[in-house]
């Protein structure tokens, strides 16, 4: 197909077209000068004309037959438009592979074999867990020469970028001046640890205290566990309690809470009794939060297996929500949402971890001292779980449901001490272990380091808290 820039007809009109247009601007210089100039004064005083009649010659250029033939090129009307790489965010799902992801954001699989290949150098692929962001840069999208060529709606892939834990960030760049060549990078963070203390006191419940009082979620949970084997959170709690919590906290360069570590020291003040746990690693090598005595917070087991549950029906009878008639309740239900985890309540062996009865997804474990345990109506089991495992205190074991008789998502929760059900939210446990010896006088000397501690972190937080 032949360009209209380059007939004859074009030419032509536009050489005619120009000489009308200069012998018109050389007689109106004519006109103004009132004498009759040379054809080399008239090319002259062109060059020497106003800005003004320039703009008024060129405005008359645009919009006279020029722009009706398409003399005026599209590129000049946008010389000025710069195209810039495209950036895109992927979020990665259960079942993605980091190739599928490339490739649907819009890299060609050579591209992506490429940055894969090299992102293994220094990270691997495999620990890319679902819910992880990844920053991907791709250049402007190429015109397409060969026909076979598929068109994409972006050029090359150039950079990838991601942040698997809050000190680290893995970058992959494609190669100055080489196609599908990438080189890969950990770029570390640098974190400040810093001491952090909250304090507060308790209106409704621990949780919404300790929210308004600015404490990390982990921390939360870290002091609900360590007074779970001692404290009923849902009965013991009353309005006018109070907490205090000395924990490590971890601040990025522009000074933002990256993470939180170990919990120092918690208190809680319930009905006017103090109870206070120290962090503290003994000969054992077995780190713990032990009393001011020196008596580990651990018992054998726990009594709330479960975090931020509501405890919605005791131990005793009661009138069955499915079957309609009194009948005896030999557990505890935890309310929860359908998927929390669930914690084995002490070290033991599984009996059984399978469907059973009425009481759906189900397992048993056994302790020591003639002590067993039983989790029902679980959505489903952890990794791992089944019959003559051995699990430990804490370890996620399933996940709260409603298999069975069920009437929604809850924990039935049971103790069982000699092959009989008790109490779990009364029955006396077994104490842990008690330090002795070098261990104690250990321990003394860092329970003084963290009371002076407190003593001084506590100062501005009691001023503010008289402030209005």
């Amino acid at each position: 197909m032949t360009s209209r820039f380059h007939t004859a007809t074009f030419v032509a009109k536009a050489a005619v077209s120009c000489s009308v247009s200069i012998l018109a601007l050389g007689g109106l210089l004519y006109w103004l000068s009132g004498s009759e100039p040379a054809a080399e004064d008239i090319a002259t005083e062109i060059l020497k004309a106003s800005p003004e009649v320039i703009a008024t010659l060129k405005t008359d250029l645009m919009t006279s037959e020029y722009e009706a033939v398409g003399a005026v090129p599209t590129e000049i009307i946008s010389e000025d438009h710069i195209a810039t790489d495209i950036e895109r965010l992927v979020t990665v799902s259960p079942g993605d592979t980091l190739m599928s992801l490339l490739v649907a954001a819009g890299a060609t699989r050579t591209e992506a074999h490429g940055a894969i290949n090299a992102l293994s150098s220094v990270y691997s692929p495999r620990k890319i867990r679902p819910g992880l962001d990844i920053a991907l840069t791709f250049a402007p999208p190429v015109e397409i020469i060969a026909e076979e060529e598929e068109s994409r709606d972006v050029g090359p892939l150039m950079a990838m970028q991601f942040q698997p834990s809050v000190e680290r960030i893995v970058k992959v760049s494609s190669t100055e001046g080489e196609s599908n060549n990438y080189i890969a990078e950990e770029i570390e963070r640098p974190l400040t640890m810093k001491t952090g203390y909250s304090a507060g006191i308790i209106d409704s419940s621990l949780y919404l205290a300790a929210t308004e009082s600015n404490v990390p979620n982990d921390i939360l949970i870290s002091l609900i566990r360590a007074y779970s084997y001692d404290v009923d959170f849902q009965r013991e709690i009353q309005t006018g309690d109070r907490f205090e919590v000395v924990y490590e906290a971890y601040y990025d360069e522009d000074g933002n809470l990256a993470k939180t570590g170990e919990m120092i020291y918690g208190s809680l003040s319930l009905s006017g009794t103090d109870m206070k746990l120290y962090h503290f690693t003994p000969a054992s090598g077995f780190t713990d939060y032990f009393n001011s005595k020196g008596q580990t917070a651990k018992k054998a087991l726990m009594r709330t297996p479960i975090d931020g549950a509501r405890l919605s029906s005791g131990f005793g009878k009661r009138k069955h929500p499915v079957l309609g008639y009194t009948k005896m309740h030999k557990g505890v239900d935890f309310a929860a949402p359908r998927g929390t985890p669930i914690y084995a309540a002490g070290d033991g062996v599984i009996l059984r971890a399978s469907p059973y009865s009425s009481y759906g997804n189900y397992v048993k474990i056994r302790h020591h001292s003639g002590y067993e345990t039983a989790y029902a109506h679980m959505n489903g089991f952890a990794k791992g779980i089944s019959k003559s495992k051995r699990v430990r205190q804490g370890q996620v074991i399933g996940y709260v449901g409603t298999t069975g008789r069920s009437t929604g998502p809850h924990l039935h929760y049971e103790v069982l001490l000699n092959n009989k059900q008790v109490n779990p939210l009364g029955v006396k446990l077994p104490a842990g272990e008690k330090l002795a010896k070098s261990d104690l006088k250990k321990f003394e000397s860092v329970k003084k380091d963290i009371d002076k501690m407190i003593k001084k972190l506590s100062e501005p937080a009691a001023i503010a808290s008289i402030t209005p």
